[in-house]
């Protein structure tokens, strides 16, 4: 990225609390982006070397991963002065209408296969941060057989949530629906596709299960429903985490990649797409996007070293051409080969992580950016507790 700015100290990369509010998060980055150009435009003006530089005036850049995306559209809805010195807002995997995944966290994710007692730890820590709350899904996903309906705050604290942090959380998100919100600059959204999302869920005796389809609805937001009256539903898929729908807010065309949540911010086509918006003209729009749909599945609650775990690869139906490693993720040494094989529309294999550690899958098709996926494998010893 370093010939797509002027000068290393044009950057302000902005460490935030996730885990407290993205109202208070987004007052300090308001606070730290204003005080940041003010300074870099100072700095400019007094080196002639940096001032012939411009292209154009010195205005701000967003680029943010996941809840960064939320944390900068409360940064310009608090400061609006913002508005008018910001030329773009890139967003990556950014949860604009939550993810459902959070309420099964909250509820204590109990179809996995963690240590019981981590995953109850896990809950109540959730339980108590705001940032966690704010993450919660902000479109009708519970599904009640007949009826889709939204998580309100009674809800929230029957699965396990705080229903005054539930409360705060949807009160902002309604905020930030309303037709007087801030119209985020030249949005570009940078959506994840292809990769098992959870989109709704099933609370049964405040217990949640997850789904992996979303409901369909009409135009002016009625489910629609089949013959029998029962709502339709329909894979969307997602980036693992957040569901492909709600990782815009609508008011944007997004940009798709087939790449998981954690890997947007690192993956090479994302970064490049992220380096020619840094450097195109003001009468160009970028790029276009994406090459291909190909999916990554592999057990994200972790593995038992020593013990076969299954890997799945979507958007592929035959095995030629693709490849499948798994690597030391710190040395980057391949340790093991997956022989994938066509099985139901897709391909899967089965591999075995010798030791205790971390992982990375890697597969690869010809003219495609490798998918890679990070895998804890545990010690055998411990996975029964």
């Amino acid at each position: 990225m370093d010939d797509a700015i002027a000068d290393p100290r044009a950057v302000l990369a902005f460490p935030y609390d996730w885990r407290l509010s993205v109202e208070y998060n987004g007052r300090l980055l308001a606070q730290a982006a204003r005080k940041h150009l003010e300074s870099w435009t100072a700095t400019a003006v007094t080196e002639p070397a940096l001032h012939r530089s411009w292209e154009r005036p010195p205005q701000l850049v967003f680029v943010t991963h996941s809840m960064g995306g939320l944390v900068t559209r409360a940064a310009l809805e608090h400061h609006r002065d913002l508005v008018p010195d910001t030329r773009t807002v890139i967003t990556l995997g950014t949860p604009f209408l939550g993810a459902a995944k959070t309420a099964v966290v909250l509820n204590g994710n109990r179809g996995s296969r963690l240590p019981a007692r981590l995953l109850q730890r896990l809950q109540v820590l959730a339980a108590t941060l705001p940032g966690v709350h704010d993450l919660l899904p902000d479109f009708r996903c519970v599904d009640e057989g007949l009826e889709v309906v939204r998580l309100d705050p009674i809800m929230v604290e029957a699965l396990g949530g705080d229903r005054e942090l539930a409360a705060a959380a949807i009160t902002h998100q309604s905020k930030m629906r309303a037709p007087e919100a801030v119209v985020m600059p030249d949005h570009r959204a940078v959506v994840g596709v292809a990769q098992e999302t959870v989109q709704s869920i099933r609370v049964d005796s405040a217990v949640v299960t997850p789904q992996y389809e979303g409901f369909l609805t009409h135009p002016d937001g009625r489910l629609r429903r089949d013959a029998h009256g029962i709502p339709e539903r329909r894979n969307r898929h997602g980036d693992g985490t957040v569901y492909r729908d709600a990782a815009h807010n609508g008011a944007v065309k997004p940009n798709y990649f087939p790449v998981q949540h954690g890997a947007l911010a690192g993956n090479e086509t994302v970064l490049k797409y992220v380096h020619a918006v840094l450097t195109e003209y003001d009468d160009l729009i970028g790029p276009p996007m994406g090459q291909g749909e190909l999916g990554l599945a592999v057990p994200d609650e972790g593995v038992i070293a020593g013990v076969p775990w299954r890997i799945r690869v979507t958007g592929r139906t035959a095995p030629t051409g693709v490849s499948c490693l798994l690597t030391d993720a710190d040395t980057g040494r391949q340790v093991a080969r997956a022989r994938l094989a066509a099985c139901d529309g897709e391909l899967a294999a089965t591999i075995t992580a010798p030791a205790p550690g971390l992982f990375r899958v890697v597969v690869t098709a010809g003219g495609i950016t490798p998918l890679t996926q990070l895998v804890l494998a545990r010690n055998p010893e411990n996975s029964s507790e």
